[in-house]
């Protein structure tokens, strides 16, 4: 063999392929050490995920301990069983309510939407018409600011000692039937005389005829006897040997012009009544309905003649319809049916002119101007508009908070506005038209069942030269939530008070 040619055979080996063993022995070590880089970089990588899932997704409940999330860690759940171990879940719950009712407040105060960059907007055709209207209501519902009224009254002590229940405004929303809790037991009823003036102030001033009663109020409606809401129809609830009763009682008892001559006084025997409604349709004229436990009365309030219609269900929601002598009501048990009072010699169960149904109990019901829709709440929460053409939904409301309570529906079609009160103490204002969600009013007090605010809306509050307004009662305490931002105090009758 020539000498050289071990020269050509390693050429030959390397173009075919073939290694030394210490070029072997190199690759594997730079192929260990890239896999070994390549595990640290997983682990890394796996590391990372779970650091970044534990982050963002919520701590898992173990039992018997809570995550506090501001110190990072479980503490143990005591039992809350007496007083040396009152720490429990419903605890924690309130003061987390607690601290989003406070964070909410701060929001509401520094909300508020640019009218001017809207303007801007639509000249520029970048909203449709649609969005637009929605968008101007935003500005108009979000300029809404929280004042507290002071409220006048001739009588030495403070009239605002005892707690809110109820408010109701008359059509015009100048007088506002108030019921409030005696701390000693049962409740009082007088009316508020609100007068408003362009400027936006508002001042009240309470009746000195206040009634108490130890029966509690199940419902309240205005009534027009003698003249446009000149009486009031309550509910009352029969406690021990007082037997329950409907009561009408005339406005003008509760002020002092004419003290001697109120009006005409009277009380139906009707226990057990959840719900009212007057009848201001001229064939049915001074009529009444009272919904009970499986029955529903209509009653003459003049002759007393009354016309039962039994059913299979508690009647918690009533209110008549004003083009025709048609009462809508709502059950516990969902279903929403009419009562044409146009038929009431029919024996059978004809009468119910429509008749549709909700997945909870009935709290409300209230008919628009278009008499062909009516809207409905119920206890889990759902509020739908119907047709009761067609008994079908065309629209829901989202975002009511309701479990258990009988919390009604307020409707402002003039500044189309849909509220409501919800479980959680949360006032809520959407648009009637989209049903779009336009604010959430938190309560001015920490949440609580027996605690949930008591609203009216009007277009005038106060009378004609009122302003559109929201008027909140919760606890003793009178709020006023105004249109125009610039409010003014007036004449030392209305404070303003800080959030």
């Amino acid at each position: 063999m020539k000498k050289g040619n071990w020269r050509d055979r390693g050429r030959d080996r390397r173009r075919l392929g073939y290694r030394s063993d210490w070029q072997r022995d190199r690759t594997q070590e730079q192929s260990a050490v890239q896999s070994v880089s390549l595990h640290v970089q997983g682990q890394y990588r796996v590391r990372v995920f779970i650091v970044h899932v534990y982050l963002v997704l919520p701590s898992p409940e173990l039992p018997g301990f809570y995550f506090d999330a501001e110190k990072n860690r479980y503490f143990r759940l005591l039992p809350g069983h007496n007083n040396c171990n009152p720490l429990t879940r419903g605890l924690l719950q309130e003061r987390e309510q607690e601290k989003h009712r406070a964070r909410m407040i701060t929001e509401d105060e520094r909300a508020g939407l640019n009218s001017a960059l809207l303007l801007q907007k639509r000249h520029l055709g970048l909203l449709p018409g649609n969005s637009y209207s929605r968008l101007i209501h935003e500005v108009k519902v979000s300029g809404m600011r929280r004042h507290r009224l002071e409220v006048q009254s001739s009588e030495s002590s403070s009239p605002n000692t005892d707690h809110f229940r109820l408010i109701v405004g008359d059509s015009a929303c100048e007088r506002v039937f108030t019921v409030n809790d005696v701390s000693h037991g049962g409740c009082k009823y007088g009316i508020m005389n609100f007068r408003g003036c362009s400027r936006g102030s508002l001042s009240v001033k309470m009746c000195d005829n206040l009634y108490f009663t130890n029966r509690k109020v199940n419902s309240i409606c205005w009534a027009s006897v003698t003249h446009s809401d000149s009486h009031v129809l309550l509910c009352l609830v029969g406690m021990a040997e007082t037997p329950g009763c409907v009561s009408l009682l005339p406005a003008s008892l509760f002020s002092n012009s004419n003290p001697d001559q109120p009006g005409m006084l009277c009380s139906f025997k009707i226990s057990t009544a959840w719900s009212c409604a007057w009848c201001l349709n001229p064939q049915a004229d001074k009529t009444f309905s009272t919904g009970l436990s499986r029955r529903v009365i209509v009653t003459d309030a003049v002759t007393g003649r009354r016309q039962t219609y039994g059913i299979s269900s508690d009647v918690l929601a009533q209110q008549f319809a004003l083009r025709a002598p048609v009462l809508f009501n709502g059950c516990r048990s969902g279903e929403i049916f009419s009562i044409d009072l146009r038929q009431r010699g029919r024996r059978d169960h004809s009468w119910k002119a429509c008749r549709f149904s909700q997945d909870s109990a009935i709290t409300s019901v209230r008919i628009l101007q278009d008499e062909n829709y009516l809207l409905a709440a119920d206890m889990i929460g759902e509020i739908k508009l119907w047709d009761v053409r067609v008994t079908k939904p065309v629209r829901k409301y989202e975002g009511h908070h309701n479990q258990h309570a009988y919390l009604p529906l307020h409707v402002n079609e003039a500044e189309g506005l849909l509220m409501a009160v919800g479980q959680d103490c949360y006032t809520r204002l959407w648009s009637l038209g989209d049903g779009q969600l336009l604010r959430t009013i938190p309560s001015p007090h920490p949440a609580g069942k027996d605690m949930i605010p008591s609203v009216v809306f009007s277009s005038q509050l106060g009378g004609n030269r009122g302003l559109p307004g929201l008027l909140m009662a919760v606890r003793h305490d009178l709020y006023y939530f105004p249109y125009n931002s610039d409010y003014q105090e007036g004449g030392g009758v209305v404070t303003q008070a800080a959030y």
